[in-house]
């Protein structure tokens, strides 16, 4: 077993300076384990390669390829198969393929970038294919002469569709909220979004509904007969267990079973309720059903945000009118209200003149340099 150190050393071309240099050769490389092509030439990595800019020297393609082979990625094997000449025997010719660990690096790399890349999906059809899945196990289950082989192919595909909806149901739960944090997109975006959403959980819940209802019936008739169809595909299972004693091989037959019980009870778990506790099911109708107001709450926040934005030109308009409207022929209580105002201005007036601070009154129509909701204080303002 390859100790940590050695392992990533593995990864060291990702992050080198060159890392996209080196990303096009392993593409080279990954695409070749794919078209189960054994190894490949310096010519051919520099001839199938998608250079980002201008194709590079063999030299370089050389030196890199070295590289990886020295990073643990690559093996390197001499090319003898083009010797013509004594000369061409003693330069160095190499055939390169992906070693073990560069193939692990590969497919780490390729699942992280597709587990990046998708997007949670509602899947319907995989309701559909769970409904028929367990009809067809219900059939195989009525036979007198059980086939245990279709048992278990039923058995693996039911729940492979399942294990693909429950992580797709999940990523959505987790995600939703995310989704629909819409406040810096525009309005037409925002709407189209709405009606593309909403449409789409409609549809899915309708579904669910629908699909849950048949897939709970087949659950209940199944009930039975289900742990004798559990153990015949644990013992199936148990015969490729590793050559042992009696004893060994009921170990393994029961270790089989009680995972095939465990999925099972996951499975029903989806459907019906635990304790006290709401289907899985149920729980995805809620959450689905609570994105709904959510991105109508998104919605309304992004209209309030751009129905309330304050236009500072027409404040100042605004508090220009008020200054003018206390002219000094109003009643007397209104002067005398006026009047601490005034002088507190006046004071503060003097007080910037003897600073040497310029006065806004001779700003030349710059305007008051004050803040709606704030005091200004010796042209700072304070809140």
């Amino acid at each position: 077993m390859p100790a940590v150190s050695d392992s990533a050393e593995l990864f060291r071309h990702v992050s080198a300076e060159k890392s996209e240099f080196y990303r096009c050769i392993m593409d080279v490389f990954a695409a070749a384990k794919r078209q189960y092509r054994l190894q490949l030439r310096p010519d051919e990595v520099l001839g199938e390669a998608r250079w980002l800019d201008a194709p590079p020297r063999i030299e370089d393609v050389n030196i890199a390829l070295g590289q990886l082979a020295a990073w643990g990625n690559l093996e390197s094997h001499p090319d003898t198969a083009r010797v013509s000449s004594l000369s061409d025997f003693y330069r160095a010719r190499f055939l390169y393929r992906l070693s073990q660990g560069g193939e692990a690096v590969e497919a780490a790399l390729a699942l992280f970038l597709q587990t990046l890349q998708r997007r949670a999906e509602l899947q319907t059809v995989a309701l559909e294919y769970i409904a028929s899945r367990l009809q067809a196990l219900l059939a195989l289950a009525g036979e007198a002469n059980a086939d245990v082989a279709k048992i278990h192919e039923t058995l693996r595909d039911l729940v492979r569709v399942f294990e693909g909806l429950a992580e797709n149901a999940q990523a959505f739960m987790a995600g939703v909220a995310r989704s629909i944090e819409l406040q810096q997109a525009e309005a037409i975006a925002v709407a189209n979004y709405k009606r593309r959403l909403i449409d789409y959980l409609e549809r899915f819940m309708g579904d669910l509904v629908r699909s849950s209802d048949t897939i709970a019936r087949h659950i209940l008739a199944l009930e039975p007969s289900i742990d004798a169809l559990l153990t015949q595909v644990a013992a199936r299972d148990a015969r490729d267990a590793a050559p042992g004693d009696a004893e060994e091989r009921a170990d393994a037959q029961t270790l089989h079973f009680d995972a095939w019980r465990e999925r099972w009870r996951g499975l029903r778990g989806w459907f019906f309720r635990t304790g006290h506790e709401p289907s899985q099911a149920e729980l995805l109708r809620a959450r689905a059903r609570s994105a709904i107001p959510q991105l109508l709450g998104a919605i309304a926040a992004l209209n309030e945000r751009r129905s309330g934005r304050s236009d500072r030109s027409a404040d100042f308009r605004m508090l220009a009118g008020w200054f003018a409207a206390g002219s000094a022929d109003r009643q007397p209580r209104h002067a005398r209200a006026r009047r601490p105002t005034l002088a507190l201005w006046g004071e503060r007036l003097r007080g910037r003149r003897r600073r040497g601070l310029k006065s806004w009154t001779g700003s030349h129509g710059k305007g008051c340099p004050c803040i709606l909701g704030r005091r200004v204080d010796d042209g700072h303002a304070a809140t």
